[in-house]
């Protein structure tokens, strides 16, 4: 539109004045031009649109007002006065303003622009003009008169800056909108918004700006909220130039797209309504660091409270969810931290998180794993029914990972969880219930290898599952219930737990005794002996070594700190103590000067592990007292989430367990006392726990608690006569234990249990024949002539030898225990007591040794059927063969035993692990590896394991490989290939052969070699079996220099070979072509040393065929393969 031409006054030019107003020119002084100005201001504000007379009589004072005179005076008052005059005129003036010239209007609009500035002094006793000037200029829009003007957007930049700038606190509500409605009519009014008066309010919105001037933060907020409709357009033309076009000249706020990008989520979704599919584009760009920051922007768009972005645009959420598996480290670390948020904030999107953190919770990078665990564990701390099952799994699943930071954060994040849902119940029982598993797992985690998370686990038992601040009673309440909800597994963890901390406890004890002792060059080495044990137990081995030698050494200077020390380790010492004595050595050995002070953080591990921080003489009595409320129902079981039979049985389990490793604090005629009532339950496991407390704790009962003793001793008499098998053996060794007139005691027994022997009634022998076998083992000098006897003439003559009644023919290899007759039950009794007698004994002066080995051997011969007579059932002569197995490796485990096992017997015990029957198999297996485990057996029993090859569960195959012949190569081979047998062979050489550790392929090549040169100690003089020995050494050989590069050097040491099975000679064997198809197949082990024990060896083939038939079909099976082998190698 054109602006119409301007108008004229009244009259001759003259300009009219108000009524009582001269002329105002540029002759009066300022004071004066003020004066006469606040008349003119007031004639205006009381003129409408509609007083045409006097619009038309001031029109010359209103062209006047805008001269050059008025509009750059620099009185601040002239001005002020002036823009209030001017923005009046457009009032009443509107539509049509008495200025037509563009630049006069330009100049007019920028100078009551600049008035502005003064509403920034709200104390200004101005303030109501400028006030005044704004709500004129808001009501009336006179800034819409601009859009005429080509360059209005100088203006209006003006206008916009200078409100953004005076904003403040000080404002009142009534500023503030009249500055919106100002702004807002300009937006919403115009034909649009440039780019650089759309830079003047975003401005306001980046986090500096924003930080600086909350006010106008504020203001540039409420204004995009109202002009929503009309400035999208434009805000989406500015992200599209930026993001997609990549035009970062456009605006100076290019840099700063995404954090505009949230802020203007924040205040209006409706805002970006065009911009979110250009997120999408950006988050498949090739640039990593682009992707990065997108993602960062989404994760906070998606994460915020109240967002509803993922539900109302489903693809850029799931586009975003691709990014959890971006190649680029960053993005994925990102993505990530974002899960936490997003699990805390909107809860129904775990779902769609769930699986994508499944990923990342196995990604190669540690620190995003990390991240993985924190973001649930965080979430969780929340509130527990945000993170669900399977995320809780993922953490479970990383307390096992091969990175120790990954581990400890879920570990420490569990017990986090375990310590306020479930110890403190902050959300009841059902989210108690959900996480119950956590007690379980975090104790389980003490069977890894690394000494870190036995520490850790330590650490968070004694912080988080039993807090060792709380009082006693709560702390012994916590354990007691803890202990009962516990699995096998976790419960044997505490209890290694236990022991561990009891055993350096010992070493400690040990080392200060040690300083009590004159220097010497023995001294220091005992010395040094017990402190690299002592490092052994403490993280990072070789700095714990040097460490340790420091501690020695400053405990060597210093009394004071042996005192405490001791006083810490000290079977009497109380939780109360400890804390004390661990403080003060703490301080002792604190450097203030030191920021850091390794030396004393490794001491703290230390004392962490040996402070009796939960157990001691108070503890037990908070535990007996316990338990009694269980017996007489009066405790709180059942809320606990324990039935009363289990809190008794676990509470005496529990007791049993803390006798071992704080016998002292037990000694008390209360505890004893209550101890005697679980002695009188019917319950046979409480009874046989409190029976086997007393036997570790009492041994002061006689001197110093009478009245128990006199109580104890007729109960144990009964047990040891007519208590369950577990009773009388810890009633006969409670008895030799605590008593000084153990043989009386035990004669008392004796005498009447052995008069009372029948073998007609064996359902009442397996009790006398378990007290008589302990005994004569404890006893020995007292019982060995007369337990002979009886032996002799019951135990093999009338028991063992005869089968009085007929099993039950069902065919089954294996029966529970309650389905096995009473003979057979009594039968492995009698085996148990003749292995105790001998073990007693120690000695095979009266040959009985022999006699028993030979018998045992014959029972394996018979597969179980001693007699023959083939009455016994098949589940019962499996019992007998455990039994005869199990009694033969006992026995192996006394040097003078040992010595007398012939290799054949030797070799009849090994094949149990081959027994047709799994069970057999499985618990003879276990017993092996615990004899092995504790060194108890010669380390030629280790052979029996390469045995295990011929087993036809896969399972127990893989953990005889990986636990014997994986740790223990090379003592293997020496007795491993004597049973040739091709399965073994190569079950051995295939985990030998992974790797070269110490040169061993050449010892084990050299080995091979040097049993070549050797002869079977069994049967030196019979050809065909030293051929066969022979033959699977070219095999060995064969796979051993095909399978490896480094066989051929120098052995690292020279191999001794057991005289028991390799007879040296000076003969140099030279292996024949082994070519001929007649060449006969090696039978069974067993075949070849005697041809009637073959069944044993036979029996994981077939049920059915005969010891000829099993070396017939071996020999057709495999001649071929082993001939090749052979030739190659005699080549």
């Amino acid at each position: 539109m054109e602006f119409p031409q301007q108008q004229k006054p009244a009259g001759d030019g003259k300009i009219v004045y108000p009524p009582g107003v001269k002329e105002i020119t540029d002759k009066i002084s300022n004071d004066e031009v003020v004066k006469r100005l606040k008349m003119v201001v007031k004639t205006y504000m009381d003129m409408d649109q509609d007083s045409e007379e006097e619009k038309q009589q001031y029109l010359g004072l209103a062209l006047h007002l805008a001269s050059e005179f008025f509009l750059r005076n620099p009185n601040k008052d002239v001005r002020l006065l002036v823009a209030c005059c001017l923005a009046d005129i457009f009032r009443i003036y509107a539509p049509e303003a008495p200025y037509t010239s563009h630049d006069k209007l330009k100049d007019i609009f920028l100078f009551i622009t600049r008035q502005l500035k003064g509403l920034e002094d709200t104390k200004s006793p101005q303030f109501n003009r400028y006030f005044y000037l704004l709500e004129n200029l808001a009501w009336v829009k006179s800034y819409n008169i601009c859009f005429e003007l080509e360059d209005c957007n100088e203006i209006f930049i003006q206008l916009f800056k200078t409100l953004f700038s005076v904003i403040n606190n000080s404002h009142n509500q009534k500023v503030q909108m009249h500055m919106m409605d100002l702004m807002s009519s300009i937006i919403m009014e115009g034909d649009g918004v440039t780019q650089e008066l759309l830079d003047t309010i975003l401005i306001n919105l980046i986090p500096a700006h924003k930080n600086l001037n909350k006010q106008a933060y504020d203001l540039a907020k409420t204004l995009l909220k109202r002009t929503v409709q009309t400035i999208e357009t434009c805000i989406a033309n500015f992200f599209n130039q930026v993001l997609v076009m990549g035009k970062s000249s456009v605006s100076d706020l290019s840099e700063h797209v995404f954090d505009l990008i949230q802020e203007l989520f924040a205040i209006d979704p409706l805002l970006l309504t065009s911009v979110m599919p250009q997120l999408e584009f950006k988050l498949k760009s090739n640039d990593g660091e682009e992707r990065l920051a997108v993602v960062r922007l989404l994760a906070k768009l998606f994460g915020a409270k109240d967002s509803e972005l993922a539900t109302q645009n489903r693809p850029l959420w799931q586009c975003f969810l691709g990014r959890f598996n971006d190649i680029h480290v960053p993005v994925r670390l990102e993505c990530v931290k974002f899960a936490s948020h997003c699990l805390m904030n909107h809860p129904d999107l775990a779902k769609d998180l769930t699986e994508y953190l499944k990923v990342r919770s196995h990604d190669p990078e540690e620190a995003i794993r990390h991240d993985v665990i924190v973001t649930i564990i965080n979430a969780g701390k929340k509130d527990l029914n945000l993170v669900n099952d399977q995320l809780l799994g993922f953490v479970r699943e990383r307390t096992l990972d091969k990175r120790w930071r990954v581990r400890k954060e879920a570990m420490m994040g569990l017990a986090q969880l375990y310590k306020k849902y479930c110890l403190h119940h902050e959300a009841g029982k059902e989210s108690a219930l959900k996480i119950s598993w956590i007690k379980d797992k975090l104790l389980h985690i003490y069977y890894q290898n690394s000494i870190d998370d036995k520490l850790l686990v330590e650490k968070i038992f004694a912080q988080y599952m039993v807090p060792h601040s709380l009082d006693t009673e709560e702390k012994m309440k916590c354990l007691y219930y803890l202990y009962a909800c516990l699995d096998t597994n976790a419960v044997k963890a505490l209890n290694e737990m236990w022991k561990c901390q009891n055993m350096l406890r010992g070493l400690v004890r040990e080392l200060l005794d040690l300083h009590k002792l004159p220097v010497s060059e023995a001294n220091n080495t005992a010395m040094f002996g017990k402190l690299m044990t002592i490092a052994k137990n403490l993280p990072d081995a070789g700095k714990a070594q040097d460490f340790m030698k420091k501690f020695n050494q400053v405990l060597g200077e210093d009394e004071k700190l042996r005192v405490q020390l001791e006083t810490l380790i000290s079977p009497t010492c109380s939780c109360k103590q400890a804390e004390l004595c661990v403080r003060e050595i703490t301080r002792k050995l604190t450097f203030p000067k030191q920021p850091t002070n390794p030396f004393l953080e490794m001491v703290k591990f230390l004392l962490e592990r040996i402070a009796p921080v939960h157990i001691d003489s108070e503890a037990i009595s908070a535990l007996v007292k316990l338990l009694n409320k269980s017996i007489e129902g009066t405790a709180d079981d059942d809320e606990e989430g324990v039935t009363p039979d289990t809190a008794i049985r676990s509470g005496l389990e529990l007791l049993k367990v803390l006798s071992f490793t704080h016998p002292t604090a037990f000694h008390s005629a209360e505890t004893y006392e209550s101890l005697l009532q679980c002695l009188k339950m019917e319950d046979d496991k409480v009874a046989e726990a409190a029976i086997q407390i007393f036997r570790n704790t009492g041994q002061k009962i006689e001197t110093e608690l009478q009245q128990i003793r006199s109580t104890l001793i007729p109960i144990l008499h009964q047990k040891a006569k007519r208590g369950t098998p577990h009773q009388a053996k810890q009633a006969v060794h409670c008895i030799h234990a605590i008593f000084n007139n153990k043989e009386v005691q035990l004669a008392q027994i004796f005498e009447p249990l052995s008069r009372s022997l029948n073998a007609d009634v064996p359902e009442q022998l397996i009790t006398p024949l378990v007290s008589l076998g302990h005994i004569s083992m404890l006893a020995p000098d007292q019982f060995a002539s007369p337990m002979k006897s009886i032996v002799a003439n019951f135990i093999v003559k009338d028991l063992l030898m005869n089968d009085r009644s007929i099993g039950n023919k069902n065919g089954k290899l294996w029966t529970t225990d309650e389905e096995v007759s009473p003979e057979v039950l009594a039968k492995v009794q009698a085996i148990k007591l003749l292995v105790r007698w001998l073990l007693g004994m120690k000695n095979n002066q009266s040959k009985s040794a022999n006699s028993t080995l030979r018998l045992l051997s014959a029972m394996l011969v018979s597969e179980g059927d001693l007699t023959e007579q083939k009455k016994i059932s098949k589940s019962d002569m499996s019992r007998l063969r455990l039994a005869a197995g199990g009694a033969i490796m006992k026995l192996a485990q006394e040097p003078c035993y040992h010595d007398i096992i012939t290799p054949e017997q030797f070799q009849l015990c090994g094949l149990v692990i081959n027994d047709e029957c799994y069970q057999v198999r499985q618990i003879f297996a276990q017993k092996l590896h615990l004899a092995l485990v504790k060194l108890l057996l010669p380390l030629e029993y280790l052979a029996v394991f390469a045995l295990c090859a011929k087993d036809p569960v896969k399972e127990r195959r893989a953990h005889a490989r990986q636990e014997y012949i994986k740790q223990n190569p090379l003592h293997f081979l020496q007795w491993k290939i004597y049973f040739y047998i091709k399965e073994c062979l190569w079950f051995m050489l295939e985990v030998l052969m992974t790797k070269n550790e110490n040169n061993s392929h050449a010892f084990l090549r050299k080995m091979v070699e040097n049993i070549k040169q050797t002869k079977d100690a069994q049967c030196p003089d019979d050809a065909k079996a030293n051929e066969k020995l022979y033959i699977v050494c070219d095999v060995a050989l064969f796979v051993i220099a095909n399978k490896s590069t480094a066989c051929h050097l120098e052995s690292p040491k020279e191999p001794v070979l057991p005289t028991k099975f390799f007879l040296i000679t000076n003969s140099l064997y030279i292996s024949s072509p082994l070519s001929s198809s007649t060449q006969p197949k090696p039978p069974p082990v067993l075949a070849a040393v005697n041809k009637p024990l073959t069944v044993p060896g036979r029996r994981i083939f077939t049920k059915t065929t005969t010891s000829s038939d099993t070396a017939s079909n071996a020999s057709s099976n495999s001649n071929s393969q082993l001939s090749s082998s052979a030739n190659n190698k005699n080549r």
